[in-house]
C-alpha cells in the first residue's frame, strides 16, 4: 500500500502536470476518490497545477431521494420491519429519517449486509423489507439473495442505481464543462471498461478508471491530461491490478438475471433515463413496491418531495458548488446533526470536508 503513497513521486507528477500548463476541470463519481483527494491534500496540489477535480454523484446514500425514504417510513408505519445500512438510517426524507421513525417506536433495523436481513426474516413472522441501496458494486449481492433464498416474508425496496447513465446526465444537463472523468474503481470491478465507452465516443470526453491510493488518483489525472493534450477521448484503466476490461462477468450475469433498468430520479437531478434498477417481472413477489402497492398508494402521485430547507446537497452532487459554499455547512449541519445526506454518509462530500478539510 505504501508504495502508492510515495510523496516524492507525487510531487514529480504534480510538476509534470504544471509543465503541461493545462487548465482543466475534471470530475469523479466516487465517494472514496473524494476521501483520497481531501484527506491527502491532493485537491490543493492539483489546483496549483491548474487542475480542478469536482465531486459528482458518487455517494449512493446521498443520491437516494426523499421520496424513497418516505416509502420506507410508510412501510414501517404499516408494521413492516425495515432493514437498511447504517448510513441510510440517518438520511433525512422530507419530514424525518428512519432513525427518527425508530425513535417513535417503529421497527427499523441497521444491518451490515443483505444476508443479515435474510437471517432476520428467518427468525420472525413479520414482513421484512430490505431498503437496498448502492450502485453496481452492491447490486449483485442483492440479486444473489433473490435467486437463492425464497422467503414469503422478505422483499426489497430497491434504490439501486447505475453510474454510467448519471455520468451522461451530467453532460447532457450541461450546467458546467467537464474536461474528463475519473471513473469509480469499485463500480468498475463489476462492470469493467466497456459500459463507459459510449460517453467518450458520443461526447468526446476522456475517462480513466482509477484506484483509491493517492498515486492512483494522481496518475489517473495525468493520464487524462495526456489524453486531452493529444486530442484523444477514450476509456483507460489505471486500476489494472483490480479492474479487468470485461469486469466481473459472473456478477454481471447475476445482476442482469434479476434486475432491469428503468427511468429513475436522483437527489439533485431530474429523472435519468435507464439509471435505476428494479426487479424483473418474474421476481415481482420480492418487490416491496409491488407487494405493498396499496400501502404505498398514500404517497401523493406527482408530488415533488422537497429537500431540507437551505441544504445545497443537490448542487454539490452535480459538482456545481463545494460543501463549504453551503450556508449550513459546519454550522447548522454537522456529522452529529446532519441536515442533508452529504453530511451523513462517510462517502458524502460534506462529511469528508468536515473531517479532513482543515488539514
Amino acid at each position: 500500500m505504501f508504495r502508492y503513497r510515495d510523496e516524492g513521486l507525487a510531487n514529480r507528477i504534480i510538476e509534470k502536470l504544471k509543465a503541461l500548463n493545462l487548465n482543466l476541470r475534471l470530475m469523479h463519481v466516487c465517494g472514496t476518490h473524494q476521501d483520497t483527494l481531501v484527506r491527502f491534500g491532493l485537491n490543493s496540489m492539483l489546483k496549483e497545477a491548474g487542475i480542478e477535480v469536482r465531486p459528482g454523484p458518487g455517494c449512493p446514500v446521498c443520491v437516494t431521494t426523499p421520496k424513497e425514504i418516505e416509502e420506507a417510513i410508510i412501510l414501517a408505519r404499516k408494521g413492516k420491519v425495515i432493514a437498511t445500512f447504517g448510513d441510510m438510517f440517518r438520511v433525512p426524507g422530507e419530514r424525518q429519517s428512519l432513525a427518527d421513525a425508530k425513535a417513535e417506536g417503529l421497527d427499523v433495523r441497521v444491518v451490515y449486509s443483505i444476508t443479515d436481513c435474510i437471517s432476520l426474516a428467518e427468525k420472525t413472522n413479520k414482513d421484512v423489507v430490505f431498503f437496498s441501496i448502492g450502485f453496481e458494486t452492491t447490486t449483485p449481492a442483492t440479486a444473489s439473495v433473490i435467486l437463492n433464498h425464497h422467503l414469503n416474508n422478505f422483499s426489497i425496496l430497491s434504490a439501486h442505481r447505475l453510474i454510467p447513465p448519471a455520468m451522461e446526465a451530467l453532460i447532457r444537463i450541461g450546467e458546467m464543462k467537464i474536461d474528463g472523468f475519473i471513473n469509480p474503481g469499485h463500480v468498475s470491478t463489476i462492470i469493467g471498461e466497456r459500459p463507459y465507452e459510449f460517453i467518450s465516443k458520443r461526447y468526446k470526453i476522456p475517462q480513466v478508471i482509477a484506484g483509491f491510493e493517492p498515486l492512483d488518483v494522481l496518475i489517473g489525472v495525468y493520464m487524462l491530461a495526456m489524453q486531452i493534450l493529444n486530442g484523444e477521448a477514450k476509456v483507460e484503466n489505471e486500476y489494472k491490478r483490480v479492474v479487468r476490461p470485461e469486469g466481473n462477468e459472473k456478477a454481471q450475469q447475476t445482476m442482469n438475471e434479476v434486475f432491469e433498468p428503468f427511468d429513475m430520479s436522483w437527489r439533485g437531478f431530474p429523472v435519468i433515463p435507464g439509471s435505476g434498477l428494479r426487479l424483473k417481472k418474474k421476481f415481482e413477489e420480492y418487490d416491496a413496491r409491488k407487494r405493498y402497492e396499496d400501502e404505498l398508494s398514500e404517497l401523493c402521485s406527482g408530488y415533488e418531495y422537497k429537500e431540507p430547507e437551505g441544504c445545497r446537497c443537490g448542487e454539490i452532487l452535480r459538482g456545481l458548488v463545494y460543501p463549504d459554499e453551503c450556508p449550513l455547512f459546519g454550522k447548522i449541519c454537522t456529522p452529529r446533526r446532519p441536515v442533508g445526506p452529504c453530511m451523513v454518509s462517510r462517502e458524502g462530500s460534506c462529511n469528508i470536508m468536515f473531517r479532513y478539510g482543515k488539514r
